[in-house]
Order: structure tokens, then C-alpha cells, then sequence
């Protein structure tokens, strides 16, 4: 048994962001966003590929990551996969959200089970709020994360809670009411940095055992 280091032929980590605008980091005046400033505090080694799509559900996203991460894999190297959407499935349109708890629920066991499949290592961001969507959207949210957290515990996958802190956070409120209600700007993502990395995200991304 070998341990990937830094100096390893594969170049580190080979670490697959998906999800909606947030993972995207739309509205950060820097272009980094919260995946970014992770990697550079982080896995400054890794191999990173955002695939972040704004407006996206979890249903899109689980439709697209596999056709997505498979062309940016490597034989022999250290695959990685970070989650994170729900912000968007608890957008209410017609009267209800556009993707049901279940679903969202389903959505991620599906992608959980799949990236365990693959022999990829996974980890999930819970949904950031949308500040300028109201308490019903946050409360939908808020549902949503604990339900998330304990089918992540399920499969022995680590989760990130990161809903209620930034919902209460002056740094991420003000940043997305003064852009677009939603976005936070530098700020608002070097917070949800910050709580990614105090998260654990950094004991996560740790070389792990690979057979020869």
C-alpha cells in the first residue's frame, strides 16, 4: 500500500465542485467564491474543476455529474467529489418547490451512491440561503439540511451545515442585499469559506491509501 503525497506523479487531488450559482460563486467581485478560497487555504495542490450551474436543482445536477466528472478522471488517481445544491429546489414556483424534500433527498442518495460506486471520495455543503427569498425559503432550508446530514452520516460521507450560520450572518445578509438578494459578494463567500474549512474540509481532503 503507497499514500499519495503532494509530489505525487497524479498532481494531488483531483477534487469535482458541483452544483447550482453558489459553488459557481456568481456575484464575487474577486472570482473566487467560497470553492476558491477553500482550495487556497486548503488543496492548493489539487486539480479543481468548478461545475457550478446557476439555477440548477439537484435533479439537473444529479442528471449531469456523472457525464461531467467522468471526462476529468484520471486512472490511478485521487478522485474527489464536493456537493452542494438545495438552495434552488426550495424556490417555490406554482405553489410549491420546484423539487420536493423527498426528491432533493433521493436526488442525493442517488449522487452519494453513484460517487461510492466510482470509488470516489465524497463530501456535501448544505444549501446557502437566499436572503432575499423570506423566511418560508429559509424555513424550507432549514428542513432540508438536517434531513440532508443525516443521510450523509448514513453512508459515512461527511456534511457541511452552513444554512443557519449564514442566515444569521451580517457579512453574507448585507453582501446579497446589496447585489441581487441572493449572491453575497467577497465577503459573504469568504464566510462560507471559513465555515467549509472549520467544516472539516481540510482533514477530508487528506492523502488517502491507494493499492498498488
Amino acid at each position: 500500500m503507497t499514500i499519495r503525497t503532494p509530489g505525487d506523479p497524479f498532481g494531488g487531488p483531483r477534487i469535482c465542485f458541483l452544483g447550482d450559482s453558489f459553488v459557481q460563486g456568481l456575484g464575487d467581485p474577486e472570482f473566487r467564491g467560497w470553492v476558491g478560497r477553500v482550495l487556497q487555504a486548503a488543496a492548493p495542490d489539487a486539480t479543481a474543476f468548478n461545475l457550478g450551474v446557476r439555477r440548477q436543482t439537484s435533479a439537473q445536477v444529479r442528471q449531469r455529474c456523472w457525464a461531467e466528472v467522468e471526462p476529468r478522471s484520471l486512472p490511478g488517481a485521487d478522485h474527489r467529489l464536493v456537493l452542494s445544491f438545495g438552495a434552488n429546489d426550495a424556490v417555490a414556483e406554482g405553489g410549491a418547490p420546484r423539487v420536493a424534500h423527498a426528491d432533493t433527498l433521493a436526488n442525493l442518495a442517488a449522487l452519494l451512491d453513484g460517487a461510492r460506486e466510482r470509488g470516489i471520495a465524497a463530501l456535501v455543503v448544505g444549501p446557502p440561503p437566499v436572503v432575499g427569498l423570506g423566511a418560508q425559503h429559509l424555513e424550507r432550508l432549514l428542513r432540508l439540511a438536517p434531513a440532508m446530514a443525516g443521510l450523509c452520516a448514513s453512508r459515512g460521507v461527511p456534511f457541511i451545515d452552513v444554512t443557519e450560520a449564514l442566515a444569521r450572518d451580517p457579512a453574507w445578509v448585507a453582501g446579497a442585499e446589496a447585489a441581487d438578494g441572493a449572491h453575497p459578494g467577497a465577503g459573504g463567500y469568504t464566510r462560507l469559506a471559513e465555515l467549509v474549512l472549520d467544516g472539516g474540509f481540510g482533514d477530508w481532503i487528506k492523502p488517502t491509501p491507494r493499492r498498488t
